[in-house]
């Protein structure tokens, strides 16, 4: 297996699921929120600051400008360049870091974008219905029944703004990516099987 799966999703739909049982049958690295650690590492900005800026396109200008000569370390040289800009193309660079180094899953960041000039990649978007997510929003992130629609509209708004904010592609669009699947429809098990056929024919077909 020499491919780098990354992964969009809708949230509860179950992308960090079925990328973690992908990273298991393939005993490859798996990447989420670790990408912010490792960016923070690289960069010396705080890991705080990712935190604040993950997948969001941009804060408030007044936290930006009071935060900014605290949040950077010793090699960030430019300080011209907004902090979120600063944060996002650290973030793509340590996205950039983890892909060099073999075949790994990479959740969100704009991890697609990041690796468009890597010709042994496979995007995937992950979606699902509101009936299917429900369930998993309220067991995984303990979110009220009566707010769960609004909390998956806010968070895939953040993440459909970020994506959209820093690449020319559109969040969700079937064109954006090489397979959009439907994780209601196949079940997060089923999801994974399909992933790993496409991962096959990609890889024969080379």
């Amino acid at each position: 297996m020499n491919t780098i799966i990354t992964i969009g999703r809708q949230y509860g739909s179950g992308g960090r699921e079925v990328g973690t049982k992908l990273a298991e049958y393939y005993n490859i690295p798996f990447y989420n929120r670790e990408i912010l650690k490792i960016a923070a590492e690289m960069s010396g900005i705080s890991e705080e600051m990712f935190e604040n800026y993950d997948e969001k396109p941009t804060t408030s200008f007044l936290y930006s400008l009071v935060m900014d000569p605290y949040a950077l370390g010793y090699n960030s040289a430019s300080f011209d360049m907004p902090l979120n800009q600063k944060v996002f193309l650290a973030a793509f660079d340590a996205i950039k870091k983890v892909a060099s180094e073999g075949p790994c899953i990479i959740v969100g960041r704009c991890a697609d974008y990041a690796l468009k000039d890597y010709e042994n990649t496979l995007n995937v978007f992950i979606h699902a219905s509101m009936s299917f997510k429900r369930h998993r929003i309220i067991e995984q992130y303990n979110i009220p029944p009566e707010k769960v629609k609004d909390e998956a509209v806010k968070v895939d708004k953040q993440r459909a703004s970020y994506y959209n904010y820093y690449n020319s592609k559109k969040w969700g669009d079937l064109k954006s990516y090489d397979m959009c699947l439907d994780s209601g429809l196949f079940g997060i098990d089923g999801t994974v099987e399909l992933i790993k056929k496409a991962v096959e024919l990609r890889e024969a077909s080379r």
